[in-house]
């Protein structure tokens, strides 16, 4: 008798959850009819992407050129035109997206996808990092962008700290536009991922916890319980005002796909900024930026007038800075711009 035959489901079960990595799992599953009958209720899992596949997109490699993109939305442009009856995308998932892997597993509760790469383009030199929480649509994202990260002996050469005020405001306005890229950027890259995992959401009825991540530590969304309840119960609401014959402001789920993410609503933008932070160990980050972002609607249900208003919103944005962040030189970074100076920009749906 095997030495794993002589202990209780519960126990092998709970191994399964350490182990996580559901490429491990499933190489598991062809160990005996045992382990194949209990990988499929593994409730924590982690799954490692070598390519991202969405559940519209064919599978192609994932270093596909702009050029490329370019000609292949024009060729799916002609075919619309030609095709009486196109399929939806959502009809058609691919054989290697993450919903259709998952698929092997019906009682996941607590699931985390690591995307191989990040998503932003940046000049050398540049980090920034992201965290956004989503239900149906975006409840928040955390943004916070450095132009570089030095030593202390580069910068001793570039010249020392600048005392703030006029100066502080002229590094500001001097990088307003690269800031504003960012903060695009990531808004953009953070509902494409949201996008990606309305199918998986979908699906897993049992999911209370999704992390989408990269390997890069580049961004990440976060969706809670509530998040996951709001985003099916939203997919839910529109799939009946769609087949009901709908029509109004509301988008389809066509609309969706066409644009390959999920729509960003009107949001409020705080954001602060240091032209130079000194760090622990000797470091000094270079044009510090934090950006809390938040929809234009969250913050008016919210409101109450006057200082209030403002102490109540200074509260909940440190409270998402440092959630977003935690410890670390990040966190030591967040620390020090949540004293500094707020700039506030609005920006519209898109």
């Amino acid at each position: 008798m095997d030495g794993f035959d002589q202990l209780p489901d519960s126990l092998i079960l709970l191994i399964f959850n350490s182990v996580s990595d559901i490429k491990t799992l499933l190489r598991c599953r062809a160990v005996s009819r045992r382990f194949n009958s209990l990988v499929p209720q593994t409730d924590s899992l982690l799954l490692k992407v070598d390519c991202v596949v969405s559940p519209d997109s064919a599978d192609h490699d994932g270093d596909d050129s702009f050029l490329f993109t370019f000609l292949k939305s024009i060729l799916k442009s002609l075919h619309n035109l030609v095709s009486p009856n196109p399929l939806s995308p959502s009809q058609k998932p691919p054989q290697n997206s993450p919903s259709k892997i998952l698929r092997g597993f019906d009682r996941v509760r607590d699931l985390e996808i690591e995307l191989p790469s990040g998503d932003l383009r940046l000049k050398k030199g540049a980090v920034v990092k992201w965290t956004a929480e989503f239900g149906n649509s975006l409840r928040s994202c955390v943004i916070l962008g450095f132009r570089a990260i030095r030593d202390s002996s580069v910068t001793a050469e570039i010249g020392a700290d600048p005392a703030g005020g006029e100066e502080e405001e002229d590094d500001f306005a001097r990088g307003l536009k690269t800031r504003v890229v960012w903060t695009i950027s990531a808004l953009i890259a953070a509902s494409a991922r949201h996008y990606l995992l309305r199918e998986v959401v979908r699906e897993q009825s049992e999911l209370r916890r999704l992390v989408l991540t990269d390997r890069e530590g580049e961004g990440t969304v976060v969706m809670d319980e509530a998040g996951l309840a709001e985003l099916r119960s939203g997919t839910a609401e529109l799939a009946e005002h769609v087949s009901g014959g709908g029509g109004g402001e509301e988008e389809d789920e066509d609309d969706v796909a066409e644009r390959n993410r999920t729509r960003v609503p009107s949001v409020r933008m705080r954001m602060r900024h240091a032209p130079r932070l000194e760090l622990k160990g000797g470091l000094w980050a270079e044009g510090a930026t934090l950006v809390v972002v938040r929809p234009t609607t969250t913050i008016k249900e919210g409101s109450g007038g006057g200082a209030q208003t403002q102490l109540g919103d200074d509260v909940a944005e440190a409270d998402l800075a440092t959630r977003a962040f935690g410890e670390g030189l990040y966190g030591e970074a967040v620390g020090a711009l949540l004293k500094s100076r707020t700039y506030i920009l609005e920006m519209n749906s898109f």
